[in-house]
């Protein structure tokens, strides 16, 4: 925690080489997890480093042209490989990892680079989503008796999600509430976003899991398993909190 906020504040290179370490770490865990499907490895390394570069190099229109490099790559690639996966499958579990994570994280890069009040914004997200995830594992450990999710999560409850909710609305409120930034109410709202766009997140993580029938995406941190698994709520939180502060006019 400490070495994140860290280069989150810092910034610049610093930040972006801690991105393209964790995009590197996560499609690799990703990769290794659809292993079955025959994904087009190639294609989502370079459609999500290319997203990644645009999103340092360009903003918010150099992050989705590099992106959408991967569609066109994805297709050269299938028909120059000898694979018997099907193109619908092996080029659409690229996309699929090119977006995930490429975007994902580069919204993160984009966060860190708006004008005013980007260091505030990125410690506040980060913290919110953080807050979120250890609140709603406590409260749903000692409390939980409602499944939320039970097909695609049975450990997730609607318990765990309420204190999960209070949490992020807390952090964001706190944080932000005697800032030249955001309102009162914008504040709030900003934590309710993250309180729902995080467990999508880990929720679709899991459903994707399921799917592949593996429990953890790797063992890189441990008993934290992958670093997939660390970042996936983050993943759907940074591009949803860039377009709420759009909506905001703050970007």
């Amino acid at each position: 925690m400490p070495v994140v906020l860290a280069v989150l504040w810092v910034g610049g290179w610093w930040l972006f080489a801690l991105i393209a370490l964790a995009a590197l770490f996560s499609l690799h865990e990703l990769w290794l997890m659809t292993r079955p499907l025959r994904p087009l490895a190639a294609a989502g390394y370079a459609g999500a480093g290319l997203a990644l570069v645009g999103a340092q190099l360009g903003g918010m229109t150099w992050l989705v042209g590099g992106f959408i490099a991967t569609l066109p790559l994805g297709f050269l690639l299938k028909n120059l490989a000898e694979t018997k996966a099907t193109t619908t499958v092996s080029v659409g579990t690229a996309v699929l990892a090119s977006a995930w994570i490429g975007l994902g994280l580069g919204f993160v890069v984009l966060l860190r680079d708006i004008p005013e009040h980007a260091v505030l914004l990125v410690f506040t997200v980060v913290l919110a989503v953080w807050a979120n995830d250890t609140l709603a594992y406590a409260a749903g450990r000692t409390l939980g008796r409602h499944k939320m999710a039970p097909s695609v999560s049975p450990g997730k409850t609607w318990e765990g999600f309420a204190a999960g909710s209070l949490a992020s609305v807390a952090v964001a409120f706190f944080a932000l509430y005697d800032q030249d930034f955001l309102t009162i109410w914008q504040s709030v709202v900003l934590g309710l976003l993250i309180a729902v766009a995080g467990p999508l997140g880990d929720l679709f993580e899991s459903a994707l899991k399921r799917d592949m029938q593996v429990k953890d995406t790797g063992r890189a941190l441990g008993g934290h398993g992958g670093v997939l698994d660390r970042v996936d709520a983050l993943l759907f939180v940074a591009p949803a909190v860039y377009f709420l502060l759009a909506a905001f006019h703050q970007v």
